[in-house]
């Protein structure tokens, strides 16, 4: 099976503009998650971004990135763009990482591959364990109820999503925004118009299970923190810098 890795990525972010090329150890977000994408050697990694600061920024650390067109609604759409420059290359799998999540554990990249390819599976993602029970409340963290519960080897169905806190805490993680897709899948996926539940909850995987596209979870070892605030910036330049000295 041969997997594509794209990371879709854009200068205006509405709660921290220009956070792809913010630096951390004197390399861009952007850069150290592509780095990390290289270092989990499941495929070809490329950048799709909708701003040419950003591709010069990938190329002169080394990496691989498309300019896309500026106005898609979503991350998807932009990732699909890229699909159509390399749809005669054979590729199986299309990954979709997030941006903005440099501390991403290069293991949970390599599990949510492997369990793709193992179950034949048509969309997988990740979830963590919910650490601090102050997640339920926080609307900013995505959480998603799994038919039952996960450990390290399973790779079970996402019932849904929800920023909200669950009515049951029974099987509810913290839910990444990665995703890995049968590039049939994503063809049909971003075919289909967005839907009420995925508009009103501001989440896009609700398109999915409203059309009966199932999403299986991998349990990830750990939840990488998403840059979304300028706090979220300075908490996780810390921690990144403290762990290279």
């Amino acid at each position: 099976m041969k997997t594509l890795v794209i990371i879709p990525s854009r200068l205006s972010a509405t709660r921290l503009p220009g956070k792809p090329l913010l630096k951390i150890n004197g390399l861009s977000i952007i850069s150290h998650v592509f780095k990390r994408a290289v270092e989990a050697k499941i495929g070809e990694v490329v950048v799709a971004a909708e701003d040419q600061e950003i591709i010069d920024d990938v190329h002169q650390n080394g990496g691989k990135a498309i300019l896309t067109n500026k106005n898609h609604k979503t991350g998807t759409d932009r990732v699909y763009e890229v699909i159509d420059k390399f749809s005669s290359s054979g590729i199986d799998l299309v990954m979709n990482i997030q941006g903005d999540e440099p501390m991403l554990n290069i293991e949970d990249i390599k599990n949510l591959n492997n369990q793709m390819i193992k179950n034949k599976s048509n969309l997988g993602t990740l979830a963590s364990k919910i650490s601090n029970k102050s997640f339920l409340d926080n609307e900013n963290i995505v959480k998603v109820t799994t038919r039952y519960s996960l450990d390290s080897l399973n790779f079970p169905e996402a019932l849904s999503f929800m920023r909200k806190k669950p009515k049951s805490e029974k099987n509810v993680y913290h839910h990444m925004g990665i995703y890995c897709y049968q590039i049939e899948i994503l063809k049909r996926f971003v075919s289909l118009s967005q839907s009420i539940n995925e508009k009103k909850e501001r989440l896009e995987q609700l398109r999915a299970l409203d059309n009966d596209i199932k999403i299986n979870v991998a349990l990830a070892k750990e939840s990488s923190i998403g840059v979304d605030t300028r706090e979220d910036y300075l908490a996780i330049k810390k921690i990144m810098e403290y762990k290279s000295k």
